[in-house]
């Protein structure tokens, strides 16, 4: 019953987790072979097209960060969500990125003549896989966004069930055995020399 149970759950976990596993194993590629997915020397940068180029009419309070006022633009065009925003000094124009898994946007703030400029990402699906792939953390002020966060946990905790149920369904079958050790062995030792010769 209990080998019944692990195998099921070793089965379950693999379909319902396969568009993660798909997702970072696709990503994986594009990062290991950049030049192989470039149709042209510029594939793999970020590049924009314009939205939209608006006058931005609203008032900040008094040294106002970048953060702040980037709260109050996204707010202002209806864009609230997971961002980053960064100005080099009071004053100068704040760059503010609305994070997106498809979309991202680069929002741009002149304070000189109040100008807003809304740029889009272009899709290129090397750079949104490496952006899938490198996205992380709970560190988002949207409890949705850490959502994602959490799936990472789980597909680590499924990957070492699937290596301890592996190891059961490989033990449990005894005609196994032999060939899975020698398996084993090598997986180690290729590791190993890896881990200790780059």
């Amino acid at each position: 019953m209990f080998s019944k149970v692990i195998r099921r759950t070793h089965m379950y976990l693999a379909l319902f987790l396969m568009p993660w596993m798909l997702m970072y194993a696709f990503s994986t590629l594009a990062m290991n072979h950049r030049n192989l997915f470039r149709e042209r020397e510029s594939e793999n940068t970020v590049r924009y097209e314009k939205e939209k180029e608006v006058l931005y009419d609203g008032v900040f309070p008094s040294n106002a960060s970048p953060s702040l006022m980037a709260q109050q633009i996204l707010s202002g065009l209806h864009m609230n969500g997971s961002h980053s925003a960064n100005s080099a000094s009071v004053g100068q124009e704040v760059i503010i990125h609305r994070h997106d898994p498809i979309s991202p946007r680069r929002i741009t703030y002149t304070p000189a003549d109040r100008l807003l400029v809304v740029e889009r990402e272009i899709f290129r699906t090397p750079v949104f896989l490496e952006r899938m792939h490198r996205r992380s953390g709970y560190q988002h002020d949207y409890p949705f966004d850490d959502t994602w966060a959490f799936s990472v946990d789980l597909v680590v905790v499924t990957m070492v069930f699937w290596i301890l149920s592996g190891l059961w369904m490989w033990w449990e079958l005894q005609s196994t055995r032999r060939w899975g050790a020698l398996c084993m062995v090598l997986g180690l030792g290729l590791f190993g020399f890896f881990l200790f010769t780059i």
